[in-house]
């Protein structure tokens, strides 16, 4: 990926200009962003868009899906210019397919810190430790690919890899956020917005902005290929996890039980210890929270 690119605006504060400094969107010539206002899925028109062999990163937002497509048969709900639904399509230098799950790690610690961003007492809240720990409250990651505030869900993502041998060519990233929506029709047990979280309205834009910084970092530490970078990253996933080493119910094929996530493999398996003391690993679909 290109270097991080930003800019700087002069903004107005009781009186006094300030500066505030925002991650550009402008295209590049490894970069292109394009605004719609309506289309099925974003994920499905960016698979079938056409663009130059050089251009490693392509971002599609749209202010309404029609067919707006979560995990499985699943379907996402957003109202009219009220969230963010985007897509993007990016093409890693020599990413493993052992390794993929690489690609969730960075967009789930992208969307989660960008929240976190926006919550109100975080200027206050200490800094990560030094191993990149911390006890922040706020958002969490729920396996393997959720945003979740407490326990509602803020913001999920599909993502659908293209193979090429022993690398992933390509991986295009669907990714809805309920940033102003206050009411939900569907039927999901838990949506919540960033907007009913901090009380008021958010600038959209922004927390794109916010996004596209952190992803862009990560995913040039996912280019660079180096074993120690990719190992940084996939603990710092763990350490973000929903639930993480606490006792809570799940359920699997063979019904409900009481177990602890204790691990999440470089594979993306989801790894349990029971009460019974047995270790249960799990791929996606294979296991749900109770929640």
């Amino acid at each position: 990926m290109e270097k991080e690119k930003f800019a700087t605006f002069a903004l107005c504060n009781h009186g006094k200009r300030t500066m505030e400094r925002h991650f550009c969107l402008d295209d590049s010539p490894t970069f292109r962003m394009l605004e719609l206002d309506e289309v099925g899925s974003t994920n499905s028109f960016l698979k079938q868009l056409n663009t130059p062999g050089d251009q490693r990163m392509t971002l599609v937002t749209a202010e309404f899906q029609t067919a707006g497509r979560g995990s499985g048969t699943n379907r996402w709900e957003s109202a009219r210019g009220e969230n963010l639904l985007l897509s993007i399509r990016v093409m890693p230098a020599n990413l493993p397919v052992r390794r993929m799950f690489a690609i969730s790690e960075a967009t789930a610690l992208a969307l989660k810190e960008a929240l976190d961003v926006f919550l109100p007492d975080n200027n206050s809240l200490p800094s990560a430790d030094a191993d990149g720990t911390s006890a922040l409250p706020g958002f969490s990651v729920k396996w393997p690919n959720d945003i979740y505030f407490e326990d509602s869900k803020v913001a999920g993502m599909l993502i659908e890899n293209d193979l090429q041998g022993a690398l992933v060519r390509r991986s295009v990233i669907g990714i809805g956020i309920n940033v102003n929506q206050r009411h939900f029709l569907s039927d999901a047990p838990n949506p919540r917005s960033l907007a009913d979280i901090v009380g008021h309205d958010v600038e959209r834009r922004f927390v794109l902005e916010q996004f596209m910084e952190r992803f862009t970092h990560y995913m040039t530490t996912i280019d660079e290929g180096k074993d120690d970078a990719l190992e940084s990253l996939h603990n710092l996933y763990k350490k973000r996890l929903y639930r993480f080493g606490e006792e809570h119910e799940f359920c699997d094929e063979m019904g409900v039980f009481r177990a602890k996530i204790i691990d999440v493999e470089q594979s993306g398996h989801l790894v349990l210890l029971d009460k019974e003391g047995k270790l249960r690993r799990y791929e996606f679909k294979e296991v749900n929270y109770i929640i």
